[in-house]
């Protein structure tokens, strides 16, 4: 871009940041501390002439804009930090503080194909007993909430007209029904409960709902939830971490999709597969 078409471009961008921070030029001037002069100058329409670096800089943080906007560096005329602001959030992920934020996430995505890899079991295909087990430790009410919250998702899934993908590693299912590691204390009749009822609820809702297990040695991935093509939330323990960003989207979802392909058992074998890890632990009589 050539110096009279850049100057030419940086005028109406000024004018029109001026226009949307309400300031005049005598507030601007006053503003970056410079004569009313001055800035009538750098507003002329024959001025050929950009102002120096530190008067663009100070322009752009009064008017809340991004310096190589004005300069026409760039189409978009927020800061850096904020574009960066509004493509990612952070957000609490503790039980009770973040239930109303995932609840929103669904409702926004209303419509839309949601892309989920859980941190254990999938909320949505809890027991109420499982999800009491798993709180039992947390505040008197957290449990309550826990519940509260996937028969809110299960409402959800009934009314939204939304697809469900989950992908599940294969191996959490195992220690599950082993009752080892993250499930070691799980009482063997719930956890055949437990299995009996993801089948059900895998077999009502298919195919608006869909599980999928894949194989962690050959494929990973960490806890994410994809909300059709409006945001990706990363889960990192007490945090999520919160996308829009196109590029960002794309990737994951193309990701999840990764995951999905690479699946050992499909969506439509998986209720068969639960019930067989079911029948395979003892009974309750033993």
């Amino acid at each position: 871009m050539r110096k009279q078409e850049r100057s030419a471009l940086f005028r109406p961008r000024l004018i029109d940041a001026m226009q949307r921070a309400g300031l005049s030029r005598s507030a601007l001037a006053r503003a970056i501390d410079v004569d009313r002069s001055t800035i009538a100058q750098i507003l002329r329409d024959d001025a050929v002439r950009l102002p120096g670096g530190q008067i663009v800089a100070e322009l752009a943080e009064t008017l809340g804009v991004s310096a190589d906007w004005l300069l026409g560096l760039t189409d978009r005329p927020e800061r850096p930090g904020d574009v960066l602001a509004a493509a990612l959030t952070l957000t609490g992920a503790e039980r009770s503080s973040a239930d109303a934020q995932i609840m929103a996430w669904h409702r926004e995505a209303r419509g839309y194909k949601i892309r989920h890899v859980p941190a254990t079991l999938p909320d949505l295909l809890k027991t109420d007993a499982i999800l009491r087990w798993e709180y039992a430790d947390a505040r008197p009410d957290t449990a309550q909430r826990a519940v509260e919250v996937v028969a809110g998702l299960l409402d959800w899934l009934d009314d939204a007209a939304s697809d469900y993908e989950i992908a599940l590693p294969i191996g959490e299912l195992r220690a599950f029904a082993q009752g080892a590691g993250y499930y070691e204390g799980v009482p063997v009749d719930l956890r055949k409960e437990q299995l009996e009822h993801m089948a059900d609820r895998c077999e009502a809702h298919f195919p608006a709902l869909r599980l999928v297990l894949f194989d962690a040695r050959r494929v990973f991935s960490a806890p994410v939830s994809i909300f059709g093509p409006l945001l990706a939330v990363i889960y990192v323990g007490r945090f999520h971490l919160a996308f829009r960003e196109r590029a960002r989207l794309r990737s994951l979802t193309e990701h999840f999709d990764w995951l999905v392909r690479e699946a050992v058992v499909d969506a439509r074998d998986v209720p068969a597969y639960l019930r067989r890890l079911s029948a395979s632990l003892p009974s309750m009589q033993a």
